[in-house]
């Protein structure tokens, strides 16, 4: 009996948190990836936050011209040809090779996560999928409206309404889980199920409002990519191989044609197969989402992070804020995201037609709703879409960064103070 009470005997902590983490993953996989999804999200937020940090330090110190030469001046060059070939095949700068090379893996990646979510996941049937379809709608609509309304008159420019429409998943997890079990499981899954949504929504205002003008002849070589992705997943391959292969294609192509190349990923994730009816343990597109998030988060985000949050605050002041563009982005991110997605859950509930997440309150779903206005990568990556002038990409970025922080910074406390004021 000595031995059961013997506090040497008894396992640690740690121990306990492993074994039940080796539990719930055995017992429950569904359970276990939710684990693993959630852990990963909120350590690639702090990465996303050092890599932001580290930006700004390096844009308002000497080290700016060295910063502003590698991203802008220094090229990197696929195919070699004459001068009378009309020059190398890609020529792009390392900015450039960020935002339309590697972020295309980044929404190849979102692809995934959207076919998962759609087919098996919260947005796999209709009465799951409804609320947060709204509440999302919601979130894009009144702040795209919000930014335009202060951009539309003399000295604006509207052209940049969908910057602040964006939600960042990583961030606004990573907030949540800082605040551990004051979040509720639910809240997270809802706030996933917002932003998965929101991603979808900002893939398809890229394609329509902010790809350049068509080239035909590379958007044919698109279009036959796009079948041949089609192909394959009717010919029912498994193998990832191909699918990478042919969506190379289809990104090259869309790059030359004047589309944006990233919408390559998304379409690229989306033919490949949930499943193998001949292999069920096959399950390709979660075996790619397993293996792509390390990159996506511990590497290409923060990677992205840091060549676009370099804002130079030299001649800035209090005025800076009172720009049309930076103001337009903050009452975008902070006013309109919370407000958006917020009013649709309360009126749903209050008419019955919806519950509050399992075991949150009602402070603990506003707080939530404030955190979806950090949207800090999306945001960013539309601003450089929308805006070539320098100086309009650096109210763009004190817009982002700003209303992002004070999206997280409020949402965060407002969740805190709901769970002590009800417990």
């Amino acid at each position: 009996m000595g031995n059961y009470l013997d506090n040497k005997n008894q396992p640690s902590p740690v121990d306990l948190d492993e074994r039940f983490d080796m539990f719930s993953r055995n017992a429950h996989p569904v359970i276990g990836m939710a684990r693993e999804f959630f852990k990963l999200e909120a350590s690639g937020g702090v990465m996303l936050v050092v890599a932001a940090i580290l930006a700004l330090i390096v844009a308002n110190t000497p080290l700016y011209a060295l910063y502003d030469f590698v991203l802008n001046d220094v090229n990197f060059t696929i195919g070699f040809m004459g001068p009378n070939d009309g020059g190398p095949f890609l020529d792009k700068s390392v900015l450039h090779w960020i935002n339309d090379g590697l972020m295309a893996v980044f929404f190849f990646l979102v692809g995934l996560e959207i076919k998962r979510e759609v087919m098996r996941g919260e947005l796999a049937s209709r009465d799951k999928a409804l609320l947060p379809i709204i509440m999302a709608i919601g979130g894009v609509a009144l702040p795209s409206s919000i930014y335009y309304a202060l951009n539309m008159g003399e000295g604006g420019l509207p052209h940049g309404w969908a910057v602040p429409a964006a939600t960042d998943i990583a961030f606004s997890l990573g907030i949540l889980a800082l605040l551990g079990s004051r979040a509720p499981v639910s809240l997270k899954i809802t706030l996933t199920a917002i932003a998965i949504i929101d991603d979808l929504m900002a893939i398809l205002i890229i394609a329509f409002f902010y790809s350049g003008g068509m080239a035909t002849t590379p958007l044919l070589v698109a279009g036959l990519a796009v079948l041949g992705l089609i192909a394959l997943n009717q010919k029912k391959v498994v193998s990832t191989a191909p699918y990478v292969l042919v969506g190379f294609v289809l990104w090259v192509a869309l790059l030359k044609s004047g589309m944006h190349p990233t919408i390559g990923g998304v379409l690229t994730a989306f033919a490949i197969p949930l499943s193998c009816p001949k292999r069920p343990w096959l399950t390709p597109v979660e075996t790619l989402e397993h293996a792509l998030h390390p990159w996506v988060s511990y590497m290409i985000l923060p990677i992205f992070a840091f060549a676009n949050a370099g804002v130079s605050f030299a001649g800035m002041g209090l005025h800076s804020f009172g720009e049309l563009v930076t103001l337009g982005i903050i009452a975008g991110l902070f006013l309109g995201k919370q407000l958006g997605i917020f009013l649709p859950l309360l009126l749903a509930v209050k008419a019955g037609w919806a519950k509050l997440p399992e075991g949150a309150n009602w402070g603990q779903v506003y707080g939530m709703s404030v955190l979806c206005g950090v949207g800090f990568t999306m945001s960013l990556f539309i601003g450089e879409l929308a805006f070539d002038d320098n100086s309009v990409q650096s109210s763009v970025r004190l817009g982002v960064l700003s209303g992002s922080l004070l999206s997280a910074v409020v949402g965060y406390l407002v969740i805190r103070f709901s769970v002590r004021k009800n417990s």
